[in-house]
């Protein structure tokens, strides 16, 4: 029976792991599947440009079969709309935000209606080796997305010496009983190794007593050694309210996020000066479509912790700076201020 139940995948992953990048990765070298991915906002989605065929206002279609639906809400709503499609679909992906527990997200699938429709196959956290220090301090979701993921893809491998590496295994050790760590460069990874591993199990899910217990671990967790081997817990007989969990970080754990949005062409210099001198510490990842006045081209902007980089392509639509930051109690109105001071026409 559960081999003709569709199988689901959820990426999760703080901010700036990686995430989209293991996604496109997936959508690229699979072969065969016809793949359902359901994200967030397209905004957030970085499939590359020959990967889409055409995009409406709630899908996007991909040239290799699969298709891309955004969650616009409820995500069971948004997944029974997938399931109605008279396409047959292979397989599901399912990418959260980078601020999102995931357990609410599995036991969408573990519980209700959908049990007799899908299979919840497994949980990849995605592990920002850079920037990690940083994750695990600040908020107990970082803490929660390692201890629920059935694969830990430890990312950007290239960026770090192998002491912090190693010192990042040990930490998940001490919170997991044999993690299954997987390390990555560019999220790259064997496709065998994290898709139809059938490692979630859908009627017991192993974690530390409580969610409350889980989150107040967090706090000391690097005083204390966790064995979640031993508890086991029948969420048959529960029912979740999934209404509550938000995929838009409005201000989770202190994180606000801020939008910018301008017509204007930026300074390069100016946006430079914003970047070295300006930007607070406490934006801890900032993504946007940028337009230079100094420039023809697009220009994709990532920052994640202190790291940051400027990609360009043709533009194909009109011409703007579209800018989001996320962080830890931001000054919204001083970081606009800031933005506003990088058009180009402004003295």
């Amino acid at each position: 029976m559960s081999k003709k139940l569709l199988p689901v995948t959820i990426i999760s992953g703080f901010l700036g792991s990686g995430k989209t990048t293991l996604l496109n990765h997936i959508l690229k070298n699979q072969v065969g599947l016809k793949t359902a991915v359901l994200v967030n906002e397209f905004g957030e989605i970085g499939i590359d440009n020959d990967l889409i065929i055409e995009s409406s206002e709630d899908m996007i279609e991909l040239n290799n079969g699969c298709i891309c639906c955004s969650i616009n809400g409820e995500l069971l709503n948004t997944v029974s709309k997938v399931l109605e499609r008279s396409e047959k679909i292979d397989y599901l992906i399912v990418e959260t935000t980078g601020l999102a527990d995931p357990l609410p997200v599995a036991m969408t699938f573990a519980a209700g209606n959908l049990r007799e429709k899908v299979r919840l196959d497994s949980i990849i956290t995605v592990i920002d080796g850079e920037n990690f220090d940083f994750e695990i301090n600040n908020t107990s979701v970082a803490f929660s997305q390692i201890l629920y993921g059935d694969i830990l893809l430890l990312n950007k491998c290239d960026l770090v010496n192998e002491e912090q590496l190693k010192k990042v295994e040990k930490f998940i050790n001490k919170i997991k009983k044999e993690p299954r760590i997987l390390r990555s460069t560019n999220s790259e990874v064997g496709l065998q190794t994290i898709m139809s591993v059938g490692l979630f199990e859908t009627d017991t899910f192993k974690f530390d007593k409580d969610k409350e217990d889980v989150e107040d671990n967090s706090k000391h967790h690097s005083s204390h050694s966790h064995d979640h081997s031993s508890h086991t817990h029948d969420h048959s007989s529960h029912t979740h309210d999934h209404s509550s969990h938000t995929h838009n970080p409005n201000n989770i754990e202190g994180f606000t996020s801020v939008s910018y949005e301008t017509f204007e062409p930026f300074s390069l210099r100016k946006f430079q000066y914003f970047l070295d001198n300006q930007i607070s510490q406490n934006v801890f990842r900032a993504k946007g479509i940028l337009w230079f006045m100094e420039s023809d081209r697009k220009h994709i902007f990532h920052l994640s912790g202190k790291r940051f980089s400027l990609d360009d392509e043709e533009w194909t639509k009109q011409k703007s700076n579209k800018i989001v930051l996320i962080g830890k109690n931001l000054d919204h109105q001083n970081i606009k201020n800031q933005l506003s001071s990088c058009r180009f026409s402004t003295d």
